[in-house]
């Protein structure tokens, strides 16, 4: 099939670049809550009623992580051998990266998660 007919998915490569994106958005988003978190309770004393910036953050976050976790996923489903993959050829290496990638996405994505989880249940700042 040609470059041109393939999905856009299909044509991305994992790569290392690609496995650090995921506990990448985590760090971020988590730098990102205690820095609302500390900025918020120094200024109001309590969490903000409803915290519109960080759901905004928290989502776009999800949704990064997602979509990484869901390009690495078409990827480990590239046809060829089945598994295990450790010949070291070119398709081993990117089924091996995109599996790496897809854990890592699941963990990042728990991670904001249970990052989120106490502007849920913690209302004040004490």
């Amino acid at each position: 099939m040609s470059d041109k007919r393939r999905k856009w998915h299909e044509r991305l490569q994992v790569t290392l670049w690609t496995l650090i994106v995921p506990p990448t958005v985590w760090a971020v988003h988590f730098l990102f809550a205690y820095l609302w978190a500390a900025v918020s309770c120094a200024k109001t004393g309590f969490f903000a009623e409803f915290p519109t910036l960080f759901t905004a953050g928290t989502v776009l976050a999800l949704a990064t992580i997602s979509l990484s976790g869901w390009i690495a996923h078409r990827q480990t489903r590239l046809r060829g051998d089945p598994p295990p993959h450790e010949r070291g050829t070119d398709i081993d290496r990117l089924r091996f990266l995109a599996k790496s990638t897809l854990l890592l996405a699941g963990l990042s994505f728990v991670g904001v998660l249970f990052t989120a989880l106490p502007v849920v249940f913690i209302g004040d700042c004490r």
